[in-house]
């Protein structure tokens, strides 16, 4: 670490430079840790010094908000200071080949954060407080949400600590989905979270895009407001559900002035609706007004065609002999041979492109612009992509932006494939359809203006998942793997592992814990598919219905717009968190609140083979008979490094924790005289413990070493800030530990999803240009992989990202023979997976792979 900044002097010098001009928190950020508590605890006493004792009436109810407020920030910062000293003397030791990033950084990274937001509004009102114009219920309700925000983080760091005491050395990951990663679901089902989604929303990330996600926050309460009122209607009369999108924008703007009201409804929201309200809400990009403002602003291209390519096998020669030939069979998985959907985008329009064989099966949306103009020859190079969406959503209309521009940038044509989504086609019809239309591509590269000669793969999210698990099965099959994958922010861990990266989801608005566990347990097959009800509502009734409710919320709106100016003794921040918003009291269609809990959350650390269904009961678990030994898979399939041989068997809310070496027999998971804020509304959160999440085709994280090795060298891109970063870190390592290529970037200061938004600041285009340049290297790297790559890293600026070098770390000589992919890969399939013959002879049930 200290070789790279040693390395990078000359660009860091630059990069302060513009921090001074461009952030007012540009000196605080180059604190060191302990500068950056001192000045809250000055910033903090001189404001509690000044307001004590204020006035009577509004104001001074005011001004007793900020002391207490402030008083209460100063308690949280003392006990965090000596909990952040010790994760910075420790955390180098979780990255990855030097470069600076783990979950544990992040965490600290997040806290850092908070605390200067905090001291940037204690100076600001320090300076202003002798103002007429200053506005003192505002800045305590300001100073409020921060303080819920602290102290919530604050039992992140508690839950951190757990991991790093209860993990072997080096271990992101807790190696149990009951225990601790049990207890985190727990805590998270019961923590306040709506101060992260208030004013606080974003802090963590660059200034740039902060509106962007709060008009996302905004669309979303609103969006959820109307869905269930329109759910009934869209059931029985086949609306379709972009029209909640449009009632939608005449309710956001209570959102917009009530920052507590729209914390306290997101929290509701992203807590309790099923996966089908976020497969429609994250399906509002497709629309065609959206798509088609998208299309207007995004680069220009010859080529976009919507492809349906029949289910037919075909045959593709195996790399150890090209005389012999492996059958690819159509996807089957679920619902039966079905066409495989895909989008080929080429900013040029080359050799092939037009031919009658393609426009036989492109499908009349997917339209080629300018087809009389002059024929470019083929490229050398074919990009295949597979987008994001956590399995469940979008398509690859939704990427469309970005890839025009890559294929631009690049000069190759782009095949993204539009897989089958879960939940309705669950684990593996995805792969199955990757797969095939990347054999595809190989077989018909004349049809895609390509000469076949490289190839890569790339994906965000679900779909570099899905880049690593198709490379894998073309290993497993013995033919061509692509030349190399470049994986941003992918995830490689499917399972309900804890780690420190995940606690991040407790307030991260694009990735909650709730959401992400719905999305994996469609694409395992384990979200319950609970029949609905269906109310039969006339239109009459609803255009009755939805004008009544919309006179309501615009006077609900402006009430609480006029209170906000006229009354500054608004109600405090802890009073709204503790209710449920008037819209879900007052709304039918809303869901219905969860009573209040009672549980006591203080636990009991006993050995993990002795729990018992008492200590269970004590957790409001679920009776259970007696702890039983957990399924074992195979030895070589396990990355962890400690060995426990039995776990206790737990259902959705049953409740173990790891055994503790320490002489207390019994602990809280805080510590004593610690709470952090509990919410009225529960989560509904199950952990479903399906075998199936541990497979190496839907984990790569938990793949034998034999079906890593089979892989091209991959390239990961990854977000600091991310709940998916310890995917990243620890796949990184995992790659290295069996000296197979690999590089990992990690960019600063931007969220899960960044390429969907790198049309919206300078920092997301940065980020977005990282993929470019790995894509490249890819297409022009010539033989083995290069002993020496040079790591560029998004240095953080303040708030903002800027690009700084790093020096390389060195890559081992991982080449593999072509032989020796094809006699391993096909040798050493997962159990439940079958093998592939090697003549035509073989039929194609023996070569599929199953679930």
């Amino acid at each position: 670490m200290a070789a790279a900044k040693d390395g990078s002097t000359g660009a860091e010098n630059g990069l302060s430079r513009r921090r001074s001009s461009k952030h007012r928190e540009s000196g605080a950020t180059e604190m060191d840790t302990k500068a950056v508590f001192t000045t809250l605890y000055s910033v903090c006493e001189e404001n509690v010094a000044f307001f004590s004792g204020g006035p009577k009436g509004p104001q001074g109810d005011a001004a007793r908000r900020l002391v207490e407020a402030l008083t209460l920030i100063q308690d949280h910062a003392r006990s965090l200071e000596p909990v952040i000293s010790g994760f910075t003397a420790i955390y180098h030791h979780f990255d990855f080949d030097q470069i600076p990033a783990n979950g544990y950084r992040s965490l600290v990274k997040v806290v850092r954060c908070c605390l200067l937001h905090i001291i940037h509004k204690g100076r600001y009102i320090a300076s202003n407080r002798r103002s007429i114009f200053f506005r003192a219920a505002h800045n305590a309700g300001e100073m409020e949400a921060y303080c819920s925000a602290l102290c919530q983080l604050r039992a992140l760091l508690y839950l951190a600590q757990r991991l790093l005491h209860d993990n072997s050395h080096g271990n992101l990951f807790f190696q149990e989905e009951s225990g601790l990663s049990q207890s985190f679901v727990r805590e998270y089902a019961s923590m306040h979270k709506g101060c992260f989604y208030g004013r606080c929303l974003g802090f963590q990330f660059t200034p740039a895009i902060r509106p962007f996600l709060q008009t996302i926050a905004i669309g979303l309460v609103s969006f959820g407001e109307n869905y269930k009122k329109h759910q009934s209607g869209i059931a029985e009369q086949g609306l379709p559900p972009y029209g909640v999108a449009a009632s939608s924008f005449f309710t956001s703007g209570k959102y917009a002035i009530d920052p507590e009201l729209r914390g306290s409804e997101f929290e509701r929201i992203t807590q309790n609706l099923d996966v089908h309200f976020w497969k429609s809400f994250w399906n509002i990009t497709e629309t065609e007004l959206l798509s088609s403002l998208a299309s207007m602003t995004s680069t220009q291209v010859r080529v976009n065609r919507a492809l349906s390519v029949p289910p037919v096998p075909f045959d593709l020669p195996l790399v150890s002999d090209p005389n012999l030939s492996v059958t690819v069979a159509p996807p089957v998985a679920h619902s039966g041979p079905g066409p495989v959907q895909m989008r080929l985008i080429s900013h040029e329009l080359r050799e092939g492109q037009d031919s009658e064989e393609l426009l036989a099966i492109s499908r009349s949306e997917g339209l080629s612009l300018g087809l009389k103009t002059k024929r470019s020859p083929r490229s050398p190079c074919l990009l295949v992509h597979f987008h994001g969406g956590g399995f469940v959503a979008q398509t690859s209309k939704s990427h469309e932006p970005y890839l025009r521009s890559w294929s631009q940038d690049l000069a190759v044509p782009i095949l993204s494939v539009d897989y089958s989504l879960a939940p309705e086609a669950p684990f593996p019809r995805a792969l199955e359809e990757c797969f095939y239309a990347y054999c595809w591509a190989l077989k018909n590269c004349h049809l895609l203006g390509w000469t076949g000669e490289r190839v890569c793969l790339a994906g965000d999210s679900a779909g570099g998942n899905l880049c690593v698990t198709v490379s894998m099965r073309a290993a497993s099959h013995g033919m061509r793997i692509p030349d190399g994958i470049v994986a941003a922010y992918p995830a490689t861990l499917l399972t309900a592992y804890a780690s420190p990266s995940r606690l991040l989801t407790l307030m991260d608005p694009l990735l909650p814990l709730s959401v992400l566990s719905r999305c994996l347990s469609a694409y395992a097959g384990t979200e319950p598919q609970a029949e609905k009800r269906v109310e039969k509502v006339s239109t009459l009734s609803m255009v009755r219905r939805d004008t009544a409710l919309l006179l309501r919320d615009f006077k609900q709106g402006a009430s609480n717009w006029f209170h906000s100016l006229l009354d500054s003794n608004r109600v405090s921040a802890d009073t709204v968190r503790k209710s449920v918003s008037e819209a879900s009291i007052t709304s039918p269609h809303s869901d219905p609140p969860v009573p209040p809990a009672t549980s006591q959350f203080s636990l009991h650390r006993e050995p993990l083979k002795s729990q018992t269904c008492q200590d269970l009961a004590s957790h409001h678990s679920p009776p259970s008979s007696c702890p039983l030994p957990s399924e074992r898979g195979p030895e070589d399939v396990s990355f962890f490094l400690s060995t426990e041989d039995e776990q206790c068997a737990s259902g959705s809310q049953s409740v173990a924790l790891p055994a503790d070496n320490s002489e207390m027999s019994c602990s809280r998971e805080f510590p004593e005289g610690f709470e952090p804020l509990r919410s009225e509304q529960l989560a509904e959160m199950r952990m479903q413990s399906s075998p199936i999440v541990r497979n190496p085709y839907m984990s790569p994280l938990l793949a034998p070493d034999s079906m890593l090795r089979g892989l091209p060298p991959v390239h990961i891109v990854a977000c600091a800030l991310d709940p998916m970063l310890d995917d990243s870190v620890m796949f990184a390592k995992r790659l290295r530990n069996i000296d197979q290529p690999v590089t990992l970037r990690v960019v600063e200061d931007l969220p899960h999803g960044f390429l969907s938004l790198s049309q919206l600041s300078r920092e997301t285009r940065e980020a977005a240009n990282v993929c470019v340049e790995r894509i490249r290297e890819v297409f022009t790297q010539q033989g083995p992989p290069l002993t020496t790559q040079k790591h560029r890293k998004l240095e953080r600026t303040g708030q903002g990202v800027n690009v700084a070098l790093e020096e390389a770390t060195r890559l081992p000589r991982g080449t593999i023979q072509e032989e020796q992919l094809s006699l391993q890969g096909r040798s050493e399939i997962f159990e439940g997976h079958s093998s592939v013959g090697a003549n035509r002879q073989n039929s194609a049930e023996s070569r599929k792979i199953n679930a």
